[in-house]
C-alpha cells in the first residue's frame, strides 16, 4: 500500500493493550492508525481524521460504542465511513443495537491479529470504489445490475425484476457482506409509504431468492439482510 493511497483506520477502545495491539499490526499493513479511548474522543478524533473505517469498542466511559456510531452516522460526513465494532460473542443483543445505528460489521473478541487484519483489508477492498466500474453497474460474480436501465442478468440471462426487487436487490448488493437492518431497507426502499410492514420486506426477499437462488440473499436472525452473491 502505497503512502499516497494509505487508508485511515480509527481505533477506539479504553483497554490500551487492545489499542496497542491493533495500531501495531495495521501499521505494519500500511494503513494510517488513530487511536481513541472512549466514544467522545471518537467523534471529535474521526471529525479530525475524517478515517475510511472506524473500529469500535462497545463497552467504554463516557460514551459507549454504540452512541458514538449513531452520533457519526447522523453527520453528513460519515455516511460512507465503513463502523466495525468488536464484541465478545455472548453479546448479540449488542450486535442488534449495533446494526440498527448502522454498523458495517463485527469482529469478535479476544482478537486474533491476523484474523482481524484479513477482515479491515477484506471489508475496505468489497467495499471500495473501482476506477473502471461506474456507479450505475454493479457486477458480482456471474450477476450483473444496471440501475439506469433497470436490467438484471445472471450468468448472461436477463432476470425480470419488479421495481421495489430492483431497488432491493441494488441496495443490498451495493456492499456485499454488510447486514441490512429491516428499519434501513424501509426507509431506503419505501420511504414514501405508510403501509409497509415487515412482512412485506420478507415477500421481496423470498422473490429474489426465487429469480436469483436462495443463496444471494443471507437472513441474519434477528437483525435483518444481506448479500451474499
Amino acid at each position: 500500500m502505497s503512502t499516497a493511497t494509505k487508508q485511515k483506520i480509527l481505533i477506539v477502545d479504553d483497554e490500551p493493550d487492545i489499542l496497542e495491539l491493533i495500531e501495531y499490526n495495521l501499521k505494519k499493513e500500511g494503513y494510517q492508525v488513530f487511536l481513541a479511548r472512549n466514544g467522545q474522543e471518537a467523534v471529535a478524533e474521526a471529525k479530525k481524521s475524517l478515517p475510511d473505517l472506524i473500529v469500535l469498542d462497545i463497552m467504554m466511559p463516557k460514551m459507549d460504542g454504540i452512541e458514538a456510531c449513531r452520533i457519526m452516522r447522523t453527520m453528513p460526513e460519515f455516511k460512507n465511513t465503513f463502523m466495525v465494532f468488536l464484541t465478545a460473542r455472548s453479546e448479540e443483543y449488542s450486535e442488534i443495537a449495533g446494526f440498527n445505528v448502522g454498523a458495517d460489521d463485527y469482529i469478535a473478541k479476544p482478537i486474533k491479529p491476523r484474523a482481524l487484519v484479513s477482515r479491515i483489508n477484506a471489508i475496505l477492498r468489497r467495499n471500495g470504489p473501482t476506477e473502471d466500474a461506474p456507479e450505475n453497474k454493479l457486477e458480482i460474480g456471474d450477476l450483473v445490475i444496471d440501475r439506469e436501465a433497470y436490467l438484471v442478468y445472471k450468468a448472461g440471462a436477463k432476470v425480470v425484476l419488479a421495481k421495489k426487487e430492483f431497488e432491493l436487490l441494488y441496495l443490498l448488493a451495493s456492499k456485499p457482506g454488510k447486514v441490512y437492518t429491516r428499519e434501513v431497507i424501509l426507509k431506503n426502499i419505501w420511504e414514501d409509504s405508510v403501509v409497509v410492514t415487515n412482512r412485506t420486506i420478507d415477500v421481496h426477499i423470498r422473490k429474489l431468492r426465487e429469480k436469483l437462488g436462495d443463496d444471494c440473499v443471507a437472513t441474519v436472525k434477528g437483525v435483518g439482510y444481506k448479500f451474499d452473491g
